[in-house]
């Protein structure tokens, strides 16, 4: 795996709440599943199920083909109850480490079973990691049953539906002396400061910079509302993301991001037929002089699937 998609990978499991921060894993879950949240209270099972994600499952072939190894290299299994499979590993504890690069480790290898599982049988509705199930399997098939209604209507609504990610980027962002020119107060302020005396300039200046800061930030939502609109057209949700978001692991692998500013970063659900339409409206984006897009997917639906049973107990989580 290059550098690059790894990072790509661990963006899209930090971008989620309760991810990045490695506070507070959320899960899709019944009373049984367990997240974890707290530092005190550690969930005391012999045997549970590691959950990846859930899966419609049409063929049992599918699953006799569906071969990978999990986080720490465990065997997966696909769990099957009346067409929908859950697809998991055994497990007797949580995944604890301070070591970042184990933690990496961890995430890139659980994305990845997320992702093998959606080429083997479609979109999956995945969960965070570290999401566990106390029971064997058995358990999980009992779960199923009683999550049937809820699973089958998330696996209906998402099916063909995949998550895609945008950054736009100026390489080169607008300078000063081009805002002056295009706005009479920022001019006038400008002017003024050069006629003032020092009280009296030093106020203006801070004018000045308030303007300059309104003026890039009206131009970025503009920027991102014309993207936004274009495409809801082709997208059936668009959301925005934080423009610069915090350091995270993802950063140890990509390295330093490129230059230039960040004017929007985006998440879309889209079906996969309108992949190539999602595209078209990026490349015309791109198309501008100093502009940057930065496109991937498709990813499974983390941001857009829906929450699972009611609420979870509460377990360990090691914090980094």
């Amino acid at each position: 795996m290059s550098s690059d998609r790894a990072s790509d990978r661990l963006e899209e499991l930090e971008d989620v709440d309760g991810v990045d921060s490695f506070d507070a894993l959320e899960s899709g879950d019944s009373d049984d599943v367990e997240t974890a949240v707290d530092d005190d209270v550690i969930p005391d099972f012999d045997d549970g199920r590691y959950l990846y994600c859930i899966v419609r499952v049409d063929d049992d072939d599918e699953v006799d083909a569906f071969e990978t190894t999990g986080v720490d290299g465990e065997p997966v299994s696909v769990v099957v109850e009346d067409g929908i499979g859950a697809v998991v590993h055994a497990c007797d504890g949580i995944y604890d480490s301070g070591n970042l690069t184990q933690v990496r480790r961890w995430l890139v290898r659980h994305q990845t079973v997320v992702d093998e599982a959606g080429e083997a049988f479609g979109t999956p509705i995945p969960f965070q990691f570290d999401t566990i199930l106390r029971d064997d399997d058995e358990g999980v098939r009992e779960w199923l049953r009683e999550e049937s209604d809820t699973l089958e209507r998330a696996l209906s609504g998402l099916a063909d539906h995949w998550e895609y990610r945008v950054e736009v980027v100026e390489t080169d962002p607008i300078s000063d002396e081009a805002l002056i020119d295009r706005d009479e107060r920022l001019a006038e302020l400008d002017a003024k400061i050069g006629d003032s005396g020092e009280g009296t300039a030093f106020l203006l200046e801070k004018k000045f910079d308030q303007r300059l800061t309104e003026l890039r930030a009206a131009r970025r939502e503009s920027i991102t509302g014309d993207l936004q609109a274009r495409l809801d057209e082709h997208a059936r949700e668009v959301h925005q993301l934080e423009r610069s978001p915090s350091a995270s692991l993802s950063d140890e692998v990509a390295g330093d991001a490129s230059d230039g500013e960040t004017l929007c970063r985006l998440t879309l659900l889209a079906h996969e037929d309108d992949e190539g339409a999602v595209g078209s409206v990026l490349d015309d984006v791109a198309a501008n002089d100093g502009i940057e897009v930065r496109f991937t997917g498709p990813w499974p639906p983390y941001t857009f699937a829906p929450e699972l049973g009611g609420d979870s107990e509460s377990a360990d989580q090691p914090r980094s």
